[in-house]
């Protein structure tokens, strides 16, 4: 069961990889994978050592019951993180049919390729400091087709985006949930950001200026519709700049709601949604149906819009991988790689390359409970290069981490394509953040 496990996960890998070539939907593979690998995992359970059960029980004396408890356990961060996806979707999608964009792309007005790459990519970076690489990644989305028509030239900004919020997320405490592990573990301090805030401005900048090589001519904007932007009588510029701001104010509120009330970053996002549907029911609750109903200004209408099939893909995605670390999997090649290696550059860099296929949560997870304070205290250069690899790895492959998971879900952006047009250039820029902070220490 052990090995057939990781088949499963291959082949669903591969079928999630392949999707448009056997024209079935990634989710459905996703999904299966998930189900497949835990209904494996229960099967097969007395052969297994269980993830933070001690060497030397018998699994099998405590029956299914630890297979059961794990998937509780994984499900419940798994719900926190598809809440939170969704909470800052709905909010994302609120300010757009408002026309709450148009006030960022109007004030936009170059259309040169290599100027608007390096404006987008380096906001991106700074944001995702402060909100985290997720939620910046579909603010982004959501511009992005506000400002580019071309498919091919959308999924290529894109695909840089993706790399700018991993980057940005890195470097920050509060940027990406592997850093929030390692802060919240005593792992790593506010120091962090001084440490590794130039290798992961490197890790992008290698990749932004290898494109602006070939990167020649003009973007080409999409044609607007006022109505469906939230301009004309629906909505005034006033009532635009108000949703944008208020919006943008209750995503950078997430992280303070969790500092003042110890909560969980999505009851945050689900207070910034409740704050932001109660302003925008007041603001049209004298208007009549038809002023409301063109545009979709309703959250029960933004609700709708919300892509259920990414959201599903995210879940099996995270089942599967959440039943690979229930199975010790993940724990036995962090041992394999401390045994085998033991440099903790090669490792990092390693787990970097890792984080790409498999979740950086359970990869940084291993490593924590592999390597006690006592080993390696606050801000050693071991626990500052792991915040740097498992952030900065993840994009490497676009269902490498949540950014590119959400960015694809949202502009539907072909595994196959990203793999040939953006992993060389994000691998690059990996690598040479990881030599900027060897040589920096």
């Amino acid at each position: 069961m052990f090995t057939l496990m990781i088949v499963v996960f291959v082949i669903g890998y591969l079928a999630i990889a392949l999707e448009h070539p056997i024209k079935i939907d990634k989710s459905a593979s996703a999904l299966l994978i998930g189900v497949i690998t835990w209904t494996l995992l229960m099967v097969g359970h007395e052969s297994f050592q269980p993830a933070g059960m001690e060497v030397g029980v018998d699994a099998a004396t405590h029956g299914g019951e630890w297979v059961l408890e794990a998937l509780k356990h994984h499900l419940g961060e798994i719900a926190a993180i598809i809440v939170f996806l969704l909470g800052a979707m709905t909010i994302v999608e609120l300010i757009d049919v408002h026309g709450g964009f148009t006030v960022i792309t109007d004030n936009i007005k170059t259309t040169n390729k290599v100027t608007l790459l390096w404006i987008l990519s380096i906001l991106t970076f700074f944001m995702s400091a402060v909100l985290d690489n997720m939620t910046t990644a579909i603010v982004m989305s959501a511009l992005l087709r506000k400002l580019i028509k071309d498919k091919q030239d959308m999924w290529f900004f894109a695909g840089i985006i993706i790399v700018a919020a991993n980057a940005g997320g890195a470097w920050s405490p509060i940027g990406d949930v592997t850093t929030i592990m390692l802060w919240i573990g005593g792992q790593v301090s506010v120091n962090i950001i001084k440490h590794i805030f130039i290798p992961s401005a490197v890790s992008l900048i290698v990749p932004l200026a290898i494109a602006s090589f070939f990167m020649k001519g003009n973007i080409e904007r999409p044609e607007t519709n006022g109505d469906m932007l939230g301009h004309g009588d629906f909505v005034s510029l006033g009532q635009r700049k108000a949703i944008l701001f208020l919006g943008i104010g209750l995503l950078l509120f997430v992280p303070v709601f969790k500092t003042l009330t110890h909560l969980p970053p999505y009851l945050g996002i689900l207070f910034g949604l409740g704050v932001l549907w109660v302003v925008t029911e007041i603001m049209h609750r004298g208007k009549s149906e038809a002023e409301t109903t063109p545009p979709n200004l309703t959250v029960a209408a933004v609700l709708r819009r919300v892509d259920v099939p990414s959201v599903l893909f995210f879940l099996g995605i995270l089942l599967a991988v959440s039943s690979l670390q229930a199975a010790g999997h993940l724990g036995l090649l962090a041992q394999m790689l401390d045994s085998s290696i033991g440099n903790i550059y090669i490792i990092n860099t390693i787990i970097g390359v890792l984080s790409s296929v498999v979740d950086n949560v359970p990869l940084v997870a291993g490593a924590m409970g592999m390597y006690p304070l006592s080993t390696y205290a606050i801000d050693a250069p071991f626990w500052q290069l792991l915040a740097y690899c498992a952030g900065t790895g993840g994009s490497i492959l676009i269902i490498g981490s949540a950014a590119g998971v959400a960015s694809m879900g949202i502009l539907k952006i072909d595994f196959i394509w990203y793999m040939k047009r953006i992993s060389l250039l994000a691998l690059i820029g990996y690598l040479a953040g990881v030599l900027t902070y060897y040589f920096m220490g």
